[in-house]
């Protein structure tokens, strides 16, 4: 059974705040706030993904929570083709009273189904991680690669 697995990490800021609410509430459990303190901790540590079997021809969005994954699977539409590219995220980071917008370069892989519809797969840093990903869909669906991540795109 091959599956890959993606989930989005937590932002070391975010899982901080997590910890720290986390804490208050433990602290304060016997009131209101702490109760309040606790859940709002926990949400902080929330993060989703993707999953993808590739054995089985199925898919799930999932939501994770302290290592627990949920998630309902779905068969896959007739995906077209897989395609790798790279693209920017940008995020905004608050600091005391300042703020500013860091931005990252990143490698998605998406599947194509019905022309313009996609499946986000995975994401990371790495292209050469992105092809094997890529690489590995394709084959178990018997599909083709569309690199992307230059201006002159190609097929492999």
């Amino acid at each position: 059974m091959t599956i890959i697995t993606y989930k989005r990490p937590i932002p070391k800021l975010k899982f901080i705040y997590g910890i720290g609410l986390f804490v208050i509430g433990i602290l304060s459990i016997d009131t209101y706030f702490g109760i309040l303190f606790l859940g709002a901790g926990v949400f902080f540590f929330y993060t989703d993904g993707i999953e993808i079997d590739l054995t089985t021809k199925k898919y799930r969005y999932t939501i994770n929570l302290f290592g627990l994954t949920f998630g309902k699977w779905q068969d896959f539409p007739e995906i077209e083709y897989v395609s790798v590219f790279k693209t920017t995220q940008t995020t905004r980071v608050w600091v005391s009273t300042a703020s500013t917008n860091v931005t990252e370069t990143v490698v998605k892989v998406n599947l194509f189904y019905n022309t313009n519809q996609k499946i986000e797969a995975y994401e990371t840093d790495n292209t050469e991680t992105a092809f094997n990903i890529a690489k590995q869909i394709a084959a178990a669906l018997k599909i083709d690669v569309l690199d992307a991540t230059s201006r002159d795109t190609k097929w492999l």
